[in-house]
């Protein structure tokens, strides 16, 4: 059983009288309204702190507050209704663990006084069959959420490797929320307690390595909230073995030591060296009348042809007394589960629908907003970019229009020079004309001078034929200019009907980016209990099996994620480290065995041969 501890969780503290919690709903203990502000502190009052897996609660009791006072001052400070399932644990004088008693006063159970008072751990005592069925409200589902998450961590109940993997992605997931890759840094979830110190020391893997499997499936769960994630957890933590099992060590007639676990369906008997697989099992249907006397506790189970008894002997008279409290307090809720429920059951059913109904709306609206929302940043973004792209064009029309600028003026430059020296050969050959003239004139002079007249004439002509082809070339290239010049021209008229075209698109678009809104067990006067068997008991339950293997077909595919993982982890296990759980949980995995086919072949058998076999172990 797990033990009191001091050291407290952390979370809010309560600091309240017993007085001032009466006053808020309903009349004060003494049964006699006190004036206001003018009550002193009474002397008899003494501090209770009150831990629970995330959150302390302190009080100030008077003396004579029973049990059953305390209980209900809880459960009404933190809303809790489904009350059966729970009780408080604390250590006594003697230090051992026990579990309070409703209907006696606090101070008359031995209580160890630390210097913070009585100190009590408020926690599950009773165990749903199916989680997803029994457990309503979400605050019940939390709190069985942090019992089972540290019972796991601490290695009370076994879990095999690879569902210890699956297990820590949903807790994460219910602590962080969905999957972020720009949060979810590597390295970030390797200081936190995720998995068992024995399933670390297993492999060879490094902290890294197992942080990369946990985020692979952490990031499958996108879109979950809080409470589906931990009803998830519940789903999967309820098929393990020792899950809801309360063990306490017992011998036969033979002296044979072994382990006798109260369940939610009855009482499984297991050997010294398992804890997993029972070697048989009395369902409480079976089960006719419990009791013990000192050390031996006594066990009467139905038979057509008469009663069979069968002994269990403790070693101590402290523990037949816990065993029998919570045989009779799980024979309740089992037989409470299978008549039809209360209407404060119907009425939690309903509202916890409704509000489910409506967390499931809101959550609809929330991903809607958040898909517009992404979707509004992705044209943003898309925009962003077009309109980049537009600018892009733009400056590119601008360079071209600015070279084509340049090429025009270049060639207009061009031109001139060419009709400059057009004209400057035009005067050159007219000077050259007139130059001919005038040898002519002159040529009646001398031969002398007229031969020498003749050939100068020739080479002014060969000069002027010259001059007048490079004065057609000059004119050529002229003409080729203008051309061109006029091509530009064309062209930068182009660019700049381009670029005004380009501008007045652009001026007529907007972007238009939508913003989305953000959005009790009653006390055992005797030291014996008759079990009423219901006569249609094994019609109920075969209608849970068969809900039980509708639920093992839908989780197939989570069971092949696990056979994927202990397949990929397989060849990294260090075989000098498996414990004999360990073992023995590989060797059901190899059979094909769990525990709901362990308890269907148990209970093949009829009820006396199973006593037979208990007694001759």
């Amino acid at each position: 059983m797990r033990s009191i501890k001091p050291s407290a969780k952390h979370g809010d503290k309560h600091r309240e009288s017993a007085y001032d919690r009466a006053s808020i709903f309903g009349a004060p203990p003494s049964g006699r309204m006190m004036a206001p502000f003018r009550r002193k502190k009474s002397s008899k009052e003494f501090p209770v702190k009150v831990c629970t897996y995330d959150s302390e609660l302190e009080f100030h009791l008077e003396h004579r507050a029973t049990g059953g006072f305390l209980f209900d001052l809880i459960c009404r400070t933190i809303g809790l209704r489904e009350t059966w399932y729970f009780g408080l644990r604390y250590m006594d004088k003697k230090g051992y663990s026990c579990w309070l008693k409703m209907d006696k006063k606090v101070l008359d159970q031995h209580i160890n006084l630390t210097p913070e008072g009585c100190v009590f751990m408020f926690m599950a005592k009773f165990y749903p069959e199916n989680v997803a069925e029994e457990l309503v409200q979400e605050v019940t589902q939390h709190m069985f959420f942090l019992q089972i998450k540290e019972a796991i961590l601490s290695m009370e109940v076994y879990c095999p490797p690879e569902a210890s993997v699956l297990l820590a992605s949903y807790a994460v997931q219910a602590k962080y929320g969905d999957y972020d890759e720009a949060i979810c840094k590597p390295g970030m979830l390797i200081s936190e307690n995720l998995l068992p110190q024995r399933v670390i020391d297993q492999y060879q893997m490094t902290p890294q390595m197992w942080e990369e499997r946990i985020n692979t499936w952490y990031a499958d769960h996108r879109g979950m909230s809080r409470d589906e994630v931990e009803m998830e957890y519940l789903k999967i933590a309820q098929d393990l073995d020792m899950f809801g099992v309360n063990y306490f060590p017992i011998t036969n007639k033979k002296n044979t030591e072994v382990y006798v676990g109260v369940t939610a369906l009855g009482l499984n008997i297991y050997s010294k060296e398992n804890k997993l697989t029972p070697m048989t099992t009395f369902p409480w249907n079976e089960i006719r009348n419990i009791s013990f006397d000192g050390k031996k506790f006594f066990v009467k189970t139905n038979e057509e042809k008469g009663n069979v008894a069968t002994t269990f002997y403790s070693e101590k008279a402290r523990n037949n007394k816990e065993l029998l409290d919570l045989c009779v307090g799980n024979h309740e809720l089992y037989m409470k589960r299978r008549k039809p429920d209360t209407m404060e059951i119907q009425q939690m059913k309903a509202q916890a629908k409704e509000e489910k109904h409506r967390r499931h709306i809101e959550r609809n609206k929330l991903a809607r907003e958040k898909q517009l929302r992404e979707e509004a940043e992705q044209e943003r973004a898309n925009m962003e970019k077009r309109l980049m792209q537009l600018q892009e064009e733009m400056a590119a029309a601008n360079e071209a229009l600015r070279r084509s600028e340049e090429a025009a003026e270049l060639l207009a430059e061009k031109n001139r020079l060419a009709e400059e020296e057009a004209l400057l050969l035009s005067h050159k050959a007219l000077e050259v004309e007139q130059e001919v003239t005038r040898m002519r004139m002159t040529a009646r002079k001398t031969e002398e001078e007229k031969i020498y007249l003749e050939r100068k004439t020739k080479e002014a002509e060969l000069l002027t034929a010259q001059m007048i082809e490079e004065s057609r070339k000059r004119v050529m290239e002229t003409e080729k200019l203008k051309n061109e010049l006029i091509h530009a021209r064309v062209a930068e008229k182009e660019a700049k009907e381009k670029l005004l075209n380009f501008l007045s698109r652009t001026s007529t678009e907007s972007i238009f980016i939508t913003p989305s809104s953000s959005p009790e067990t009653p006390a055992l006067e005797s030291n014996t209990y008759d079990l009423m068997v219901d006569g249609d008991m094994d019609q109920l339950s075969l209608e849970i099996e068969k809900e039980r293997v509708e639920y093992l077909t839908k989780s197939k595919q989570v069971q092949n994620q696990l056979k994927e993982l202990r397949s990929e982890i397989e060849q990294l296990k260090i075989g000098e480290k498996q414990s004999p759980l360990d073992k023995i949980s590989a060797q059901q995995t190899r059979l094909g065995e769990n525990k709901y086919s362990t308890l269907k072949k148990l209970k093949s058998g009829s009820t006396k041969a199973r006593v037979a076999f208990f007694e001759e172990l």
